[in-house]
């Protein structure tokens, strides 16, 4: 099954008012990989929210663990294919919803026995 055929697990404001922004920018966020994983923030459901403003565009990203010691690295990372991917400054909210396994896309979990 490729990327384009895998239905986002979350849906995003971005997805109804932006869709084709929308699918470039989860496109460019599934390059910021979990190291300790070994999958990308969206394929993990890490990504909650992707809204375009007038002039930025913000994000709202939880972590898989409270204390992951790459949330530092990986919301730079985020931030900076957000901008990338949308030619305008990004901001990033950190939410404080807790990840679960049922978070993840539609058969990313099987590797992992989800």
């Amino acid at each position: 099954m490729t990327d384009e055929q895998i239905a986002p697990s979350v849906i995003w404001e971005a997805d109804s008012t932006h869709p084709e922004l929308a699918g470039k920018m989860r496109d460019s966020l599934r390059e910021v990989v979990d190291p300790e994983i070994g999958l990308n923030i969206v394929e993990l459901g890490l990504v909650r929210q992707v809204a375009f403003q007038e002039d930025q565009v913000h994000l709202k990203l939880i972590l898989t663990t409270p204390f992951c010691p790459y949330g530092p690295a990986m919301i730079e990372m985020t931030r900076a294919k957000a901008e990338q991917s949308a030619g305008m400054p990004a901001t990033i909210e950190l939410g404080m919803e807790m990840w679960d396994p049922s978070m993840m896309e539609g058969g990313a979990g099987a590797a992992w026995g989800f």
